[in-house]
């Protein structure tokens, strides 16, 4: 035989060619066969191929093994091969909680340290005010982290060099490590397991400083060449020059830098820096990159460019990057500048002086885009279309420098203002010599007769939150673009345009389709396709596809997030989206000004998010659901809009005519449509009008609760809850996707709670806007219809697992929905019907 039979009683741990049978004992193979075995396993995993009950047969020396034993064989293998793998990811995991825990240690130690120093100082202000009251001290941070103006001749011979950059590296450690700033916990950045790190800001020093430090699987090599080229991940650098480069005696090297950033506006002037940047090894192995202004001139802008341009100052700053036991590092992320607030309108000081705007734009967008990259490297993101990650991640950053290019206009870049006509509202710039280079072949650009013309302009909205308001021109795109000017610009970068004015018409049919082709790992930034489908209305051309494809990235639409800019930057793009397709961005930007605590912004969030239907016409007074607070109205945030355009050598005025008047259109939709989103425009009268007979939030909670319990003979929420309160909080998160219609002849949604918000793609505002028959097809209504009769007749219905679709376009899957209806409060009159969607999910 060609196996053997052993005891029960013997071990088999740690031996490859005994297995258990179900009779409960061994069975041994011989090395010939568990080679064999092992073949056929490599080669067909799945237990139900047909291919591997194939090459069991044609093996001679499995022949004399029971097909049952085999199986066996084949369970435990997959077992053990489970089994290692869980181990290797428990290792895994185990190696980053113990250096997480170090760095916690470590972050606890610092805090300690701040708590002891400020008792100390505390102490000594009370002793001088106790002594006398003629002397006065100054007790703030300035004097520690006042960075010492050094002289040009210092910055003029490497010895000089050397001992700024030993100094600087000094203050940023007693930054990074220490307590020479002041760090409080960023708002609405709470650590915890699925954060990406710990984030502090400044509180009270001179400039404005933001912190961060995390656990990174990368090595700190690696780490250090990312982010030492800014322009890759800062979206804001329009360029990093190294003027000059020379070793260090320590064996570290030292860098004068020339950096120009963008302004994120129309309004004020772009920034640069003239840096000394010190790279070196600590004695514990750690990697240092630390950086700080140099006084003097230094390099500088183009002459023809230099008004545009206004010197800013780092301080002692960089990154501490220590090495993992096991792989992996610690980074520490320090980022201190003055941005000369007083260069810029009053209005738009609060920008420059807010360490929220430096940590969410510089420092947290730093330590995302490591985290990303080593999630890439791991394999751990999957992303749309077959595209490799660089690839997409270039497609972000081509759109958004592309945008800046637009929103700054530098005269280096070939930017000119053109005359306007009387009002300064909107400004339009052109260039002549700007070409869409791509990114395969940058040989050989597209470029055009004429040149690119944009139209700019910068607003103040007050009290419109903007992640709201991005997320409106995101989904509702027809609510203020024109069809025929995206036309315009998409046919302008094909091989045979049809140039303005001479477009075809064509009609916009409605329809917008966004299929999504990536995102960063904490879903703060989207990368997507919008399809908008069009019709042309010349008789010629009627069955000729008029579709219109753009790319897009949307970022900032966490209402929670404090100091988050947001972004909707979006180009014509070929419906083949080649990985060298020339862009042309055009776009929104919204930049808080005025910045808020966590709890003020939950605060807000929450009275958008509960009061459901109670901003429906109830009357001229209506009762705000529990948990309301009343909204900040000093809340502002500044708005800039560009658009760019190409021309050919004969079009240039009429497109310039053509952009301010679409610019304008755009302002004036954008206006209505940040009326209706304010949290203060939530009355009465700007909402949609319907019956007046509609209950409040916290009413129809409870008639959809009590209507469920009726006609299905069980609790919709559970029997624990008190008062329509908590019924409200509860219905408004609970896990199933719950809507609402109207009884109309074409039913339309008047509620959903925030998973059915979710399903559909939405916002309470655009919500009753979508009738009921938008999320089904035909084919679906009719299976539907004999269930919908039922429900008619008697008061719900189960219905079974299906496909709708959300606004988006996206195809949504449910295992099942029950339908009920809503009866008011004499529970005679129905007043609407009522869904659940049972474990919902995108498809």
């Amino acid at each position: 035989m060609a196996m053997t039979m052993v005891p029960h009683r013997e071990s088999s741990s740690g031996s490859i060619n005994k297995h258990l049978t179900d009779s409960g004992k061994y069975v041994r193979y011989t090395a010939e066969q568990v080679e064999a075995l092992e073949r056929v396993y490599s080669e067909c995993p799945k237990p139900s191929s047909l291919r591997r009950q194939q090459l069991i047969r044609e093996c001679p020396i499995l022949s004399n093994i029971e097909p049952k034993q085999i199986k066996v064989w084949f369970q435990n293998r997959r077992c053990r091969e489970k089994q290692r793998k869980e181990a290797s990811r428990l290792q895994t995991v185990n190696r980053k909680l113990t250096a997480m825990n170090k760095l916690l240690m470590e972050e606890n130690d610092r805090l300690q340290k701040q708590v002891s120093q400020l008792v100390c100082e505390n102490g000594y202000m009370r002793q001088q005010l106790h002594t006398t009251s003629a002397t006065t001290t100054d007790a703030s941070c300035d004097s520690v982290v006042t960075t010492p103006q050094h002289s040009l001749r210092d910055a003029n011979n490497p010895a000089g060099l050397l001992s700024i950059a030993e100094e600087t590296l000094a203050e940023f450690l007693s930054k990074a490590t220490g307590t020479a700033v002041d760090w409080v916990q960023m708002p609405g950045m709470k650590p915890g397991p699925d954060s990406v790190g710990i984030f502090a800001i400044s509180q009270s020093c001179s400039g404005v400083a933001a912190r961060a430090c995390g656990l990174v699987s990368l090595e700190p090599t690696k780490i250090v060449e990312i982010l030492k080229d800014r322009t890759s991940w800062f979206r804001d650098c329009r360029s990093l020059e190294v003027f000059t480069m020379f070793p260090a005696g320590n064996g570290g090297t030292i860098e004068l830098v020339y950096t120009q950033i963008y302004a994120p506006t129309t309004l004020a002037p772009a920034r640069d820096l003239w840096t000394l940047r010190y790279t070196t090894t600590l004695e514990n192995g750690s990697l240092v990159v630390c950086e700080r202004s140099l006084s003097g001139s230094g390099a500088g802008p183009n002459p023809a460019s230099a008004a545009q341009f206004v010197r800013a100052e780092i301080l002692p700053s960089g990154y501490l990057i220590r090495p993992c036991e096991g792989g992996g590092s610690i980074i520490h992320i320090v980022d201190h500048l003055n941005l000369e607030a007083w260069s810029v309108p009053e209005v738009l000081r609060p920008l420059y002086e807010s360490s929220k705007v430096v940590a969410q734009r510089i420092t947290i967008a730093a330590l995302r885009y490591i985290r990303q990259i080593a999630q890439e490297t791991s394999g751990e993101v999957v992303y749309g279309l077959g595209r490799q990650p660089a690839v997409l991640r270039t497609f972000s950053q081509r759109l958004s420098r592309g945008f800046n290019d637009a929103v700054n206009g530098f005269n280096d870049g070939g930017w000119s203002l053109m005359n306007g006509d009387g009002a300064e509202d909107v400004m339009i710039a052109v260039t002549f010599s700007k070409k869409l280079n791509t990114t395969s072949n940058p040989a050989n650009p597209l470029s055009f007769v004429g040149g690119i013309l944009c139209a700019k302009a910068s607003m103040l909205l007050q009290n419109v939150p903007p992640a709201v308001l991005v997320r409106f021109l995101r989904e509702h795109r027809s609510e203020w673009a024109d069809f025929n000017v995206d036309a315009y610009s998409a046919a302008s970068l094909k091989a045979s345009p049809f140039g303005y004015p001479g477009m075809r018409p064509t009609r916009f049919t409605g329809s917008q389709i966004i299929m999504p082709l990536g995102h960063t790992i904490e879903h703060e930034e989207m990368l997507e396709v919008i399809r908008l489908e069009g019709h042309s209305l010349a008789q010629e051309d009627a069955f000729v596809s008029r579709d219109i494809h753009l790319l897009q990235i949307c970022s900032g639409i966490d209402e929670n997030a404090v100091g988050v800019c947001s972004e909707l930057i979006f180009a014509p793009i070929d419906e083949m989206f080649p990985d060298d397709a020339p862009l042309l961005p055009s776009g929104f930007r919204i930049i808080p000004l005025d910045s808020k605590s966590s709890d003020v912004q939950d605060s807000l969030t929450t009275n958008r998010t509960l009061d459901l239907t109670s901003s429906l016409e109830v009357g001229p007074a209506s009762t705000n659901c529990v948990g309301d607070v009343a909204p900040s109205h000093g809340a502002r945030s500044v708005l800039t809009i560009a658009f760019q355009f190409p021309f050919d050598a004969n079009t240039q005025d009429n497109v310039a005519v053509m952009a301010r008047q679409y610019v304008r259109s755009v302002i004036s939709s954008v206006q209505r449509v940040a009326m209706v989103i304010s949290p203060s425009g939530l009355g009465p009268s700007i909402n949609p009008k319907l019956s007046q007979g509609s209950p409040e939030a916290l009413t129809l909670a409870n008639w959809i609760c009590q209507s469920y319990s009726l006609y299905l003979g069980t609790e919709l929420l559970g029997s624990d809850l008190l008062g329509a309160d908590s019924m409200l909080k509860t219905l408004w998160s609970h896990q199933d996707a719950i809507l609402c219609c109207s009884l109309k002849s074409i039913p339309v949604f008047i509620f959903a709670n925030q998973a059915g918000l979710d399903m559909l793609e939405t916002t309470l505002v655009a919500l009753q806007d979508i009738t009921l028959d938008k999320i089904f097809d035909e084919s679906v209504r009719k299976e539907l219809s004999p269930e919908f009769a039922k429900l008619m007749q008697e008061g719900s219905a189960y219905l079974p697992s299906g496909i709708c679709m959300s606004t988006m376009g996206r195809h949504v899957s449910y295992e099942q929905a029950i339908a009920w209806k809503v009866l008011s409060a004499e529970e005679n009159t129905v007043h609407c019907l009522a869904f659940s969607f049972v474990n919902w999910s995108f498809v």
